[in-house]
């Protein structure tokens, strides 16, 4: 039987987490995302680990203009498909899968209409995050947003306001 105490103290102290970032991790993703933004145009990454049924471990990221030098020269986060060719590359390079993706949004964080119709991974399951104000500092949890891809255009809201604790970052992650 395999045992973890830092699995079990995260399941009293986060029990309705799915998915979870190591805190100093999550702390660098939203300081790359803001200078990568430089406060005047959308950033983007995908998130990769692994998923234990229900439940995914961020371990790393690549950055949409990693992928494709481009992806920010429209204002918005925009990727072609060459990048994804080398985002799947890089994830059967570190055997790792994309677990969720985070974008910034200008001032509030919301789902527009593009994102609606163009989620990044078009699979059922997958969780996007929309950072308000370019991910500038301090970035509440609370005034992010967090969706579920359902498949057909339809999302299941998961943000910290409707599902707390569903994004984990905290010292047991």
């Amino acid at each position: 039987m395999s045992f973890s105490m830092k699995a079990t103290i995260r399941a009293f102290v986060a029990p309705k987490h799915r998915l979870i970032c190591p805190t100093r991790l999550w702390d660098q993703i939203l300081a790359e995302l803001a200078r990568r933004g430089k406060q005047r145009h959308e950033s983007g990454v995908f998130l990769l680990g692994v998923s234990r049924g229900e439940y995914r471990h961020v371990q790393d990221a690549i950055f949409y203009d990693d992928l494709d030098p481009d992806a920010y020269s429209s204002g918005i986060c925009v990727l072609h498909g060459e990048a994804f060719a080398k985002l799947w590359a890089v994830c059967r390079a570190k055997k790792l899968t994309v677990v969720a993706d985070a974008h910034t949004h200008p001032a509030g964080a919301f789902q527009s209409s593009s994102d609606k119709e163009n989620p990044m991974v078009a699979r059922a399951g997958h969780i996007a995050i929309i950072i308000p104000n370019f991910a500038r500092a301090p970035v509440q949890a609370r005034s992010m947003r967090i969706y579920e891809y359902c498949g057909e255009h339809d999302w299941i809201d998961r943000s910290p306001k409707t599902v707390p604790g569903f994004l984990y970052t905290g010292l047991w992650s």
